[in-house]
């Protein structure tokens, strides 16, 4: 290793308890309910428990359906099958990717007996990490690595791999739920042999039903985050979308009203192909991402203003004037947004049809802004100005 010495590798004894042992806790998270109001909508799979528990400790709504999931290991042959390849041909480096998949590979090696041969295996080889975690838990197992990636990315950490010459080398490389054959090109183009374990498979859910609810959901707007923490998901939604007609609306909520949030760029690289801009943390980290949810909704989705019947507050999907409390559906909410972004100017029929697209006619603004009127506390917060269109009573 590059400016200081390899520390010894350890036998492998207990491996798999030592990689078993849970991540340090998080610190606490800021109290009050800050996203009460708002509903969220968490797709993963892995940890989804922590997400829906930040957000629900927050006072958010949470819809959680995962749109893939990991095959179990006992259903995984093709995990020791590469494995078996792996030992076999003694790598000359070995790029892990995931502090996961890590874990997952040497424990189930252990539990077929492979442990020790492939401790073995790894310790021999030159070992590139793509960030803290992964290094973590190739620490944890008694190893050592030679390199981490500074950007968390796959690219880089592959980078650092053939920095010194890969010709006639055997290189093996963690994946992370699917093939990335961009990076494999990379090493085999470099003159390397390529080998891949892949810990874990992305799958279809159990509950295709559930993910169904959850795509209507976001199709109507009646979310305003959809959060999700790895590629596959992303791919997994909009597949499951167009098997039930609606990978289409899906797409254009996403790109509207409905914010994307991806726990780091790797993720977000499918979203931003379907022309969807996600929030992205600059850590990527699952508390980054919970906090950065946050920050975007407190300072885009949540509005008071003094009125001539109360103080009028609004935090996502509900209406607050003085200590009454409703809930709006997605086409009056859109149409009170419009009216709070000018408070008591008055906005023209032209104009809030624009907030509106599902209203052709100004006939159909009218029926809505009547919907919107019966909905909240008191009918008389909207004015009609004559021949002129709307406005909020300040």
């Amino acid at each position: 290793m590059s400016g200081q010495e390899r520390r010894p590798s350890h036998p492998p004894t207990r491996w798999s308890a030592q990689l078993s042992a849970p991540e340090p806790p998080a610190p606490p998270e800021p109290g009050g309910l800050v996203l009460q109001g708002f509903r969220i909508a968490v797709t993963s799979d892995r940890r989804s428990a922590d997400l829906v528990d930040a957000f629900t400790r927050r006072g958010a709504e949470v819809i959680h359906a995962p749109a893939v999931r990991i095959a179990p290991v006992d259903e995984d042959a093709e995990l020791l099958a590469d494995t078996r390849a792996v030992i076999e041909a003694r790598p000359d480096i070995v790029i892990v990717t995931t502090a996961y998949g890590m874990r997952r590979w040497v424990e189930c090696a252990d539990a077929a007996g492979l442990g020790e041969e492939l401790h073995r295996t790894l310790a021999a080889a030159r070992i590139v990490v793509r960030g803290p975690k992964a290094r973590g838990a190739v620490r944890a197992a008694g190893l050592d690595d030679d390199g981490i990636a500074g950007d968390e990315r796959t690219a880089s950490a592959v980078g650092l791999a053939l920095a010194d010459g890969v010709v006639g080398k055997t290189v093996a490389m963690q994946l992370h739920g699917f093939a990335d054959a961009e990076q494999l090109g990379r090493i085999a183009a470099a003159g390397a042999r390529v080998l891949t374990v892949a810990p874990y498979r992305w799958v279809r859910p159990d509950d295709e039903a559930r993910l169904g609810r959850l795509i209507a959901a976001v199709a109507a707007r009646e979310v305003d985050v959809v959060t999700f923490t790895s590629a596959p998901a992303v791919d997994g939604l909009v597949s499951a979308a167009a098997e039930i007609g609606m990978d289409g609306v899906l797409v254009d909520a996403l790109r509207g009203e409905v914010v994307a949030a991806a726990v780091g760029p790797v993720t977000a690289m499918p979203l931003v192909d379907l022309g969807i801009e996600p929030i992205v943390p600059e850590r990527y980290r699952m508390g980054a991402l919970v906090r950065l949810v946050v920050e975007h909704l407190c300072s885009h989705s949540v509005a008071s203003v003094e009125t001539a019947l109360g103080s009028l507050t609004v935090r996502g999907r509900t209406v607050t004037l003085d200590n009454r409390t409703v809930t709006l559906a997605p086409g009056p909410r859109a149409l009170l947004a419009a009216l709070l972004e000018s408070p008591g100017a008055v906005l023209s029929r032209e104009r809030l049809l624009d907030h509106l697209p599902e209203a052709a006619t100004e006939h159909a603004l009218d029926m809505a802004m009547s919907r919107l009127r019966a909905a909240l506390p008191d009918r008389d917060l909207v004015q009609t100005v004559v021949r002129r269109g709307y406005r909020l009573n300040v």
